[in-house]
């Protein structure tokens, strides 16, 4: 996969930016798009394909991140999944498109608890790290760095979202506390700091719909990578 360009992090920004303000393509259906390969590849890759009464603990940050993880817990718990979502901060702090994620998965019962106090459950089939995206700089903290350390101590497979929590996109820099993911399904192209570095665990790459165009804009000439599948592994 080496013809797949990797990008820093403010290019990825950058990405997001043209996205939204040139082709009219909206965060909220990024996340949609996100979220929904991050359920299918948790159902494949450690859910034998069937996430019925298997317990799942989605860790979720208030910022985009933590929004495709609320979607992904909203399509496992719909395959029947014992899901339970644990965010970061009270409902209250989530805004925009994260907040309205929240607020769907309040509507439809999902079990919701807040990092800060809550006692989090023992022995899920799955963690699924969705707490802190590409806009990491320096050592996570607050509920975030309970949460990493609580995933970190525990035997079940990690799945991070885009990137493992605490590590910096760039210059792959580990910060203190960092997950070590089982998993990581990164999203649109992948980021440099994620190369060479055994914190993602195996790499994947998902569409969330960038059309290859846009990679013009950056100097970049990237073809139809998604022909085939829209989650690919490259690492």
């Amino acid at each position: 996969m080496e013809q797949i360009p990797y990008l820093t992090t403010d290019e990825m920004r950058e990405v997001d930016r043209l996205m939204i303000e040139v082709y009219g393509i909206e965060l909220i259906q990024m996340m949609e798009n996100a979220g929904r390969c991050l359920a299918e590849l948790s159902r494949n890759l450690f859910l034998a394909g069937d996430p019925r009464g298997k317990q799942v603990v989605v860790l979720a940050g208030r910022g985009g991140n933590g929004g495709g993880g609320l979607v992904c817990a909203r399509r496992l718990y719909n395959w029947g999944a014992d899901v339970v979502v644990c965010t970061t901060h009270a409902d209250g702090l989530y805004a925009g498109v994260p907040a309205h994620q929240l607020a769907v998965l309040r509507a439809m019962g999902v079990r919701v608890i807040t990092g800060e106090t809550a006692v989090l459950p023992s022995s899920p089939h799955l963690i699924i790290d969705a707490i802190i995206g590409y806009g990491l700089s320096g050592n996570p903290h607050g509920t975030a760095t309970r949460l990493i350390q609580w995933a970190t101590n525990q035997p079940a497979p990690i799945l991070s979202l885009d990137t493992p929590s605490g590590l910096d996109t760039t210059t792959g820099l580990v910060y203190d506390p960092a997950i070590q993911a089982t998993a990581t399904m990164t999203l649109a192209l992948p980021k440099k700091g994620l190369r060479n570095t055994t914190q993602t665990g195996a790499l994947y790459l998902a569409d969330i719909s960038v059309p290859p165009d846009l990679y013009v804009h950056l100097g970049l000439d990237v073809g139809p990578v998604f022909a085939q599948n829209e989650i690919i592994r490259i690492a």
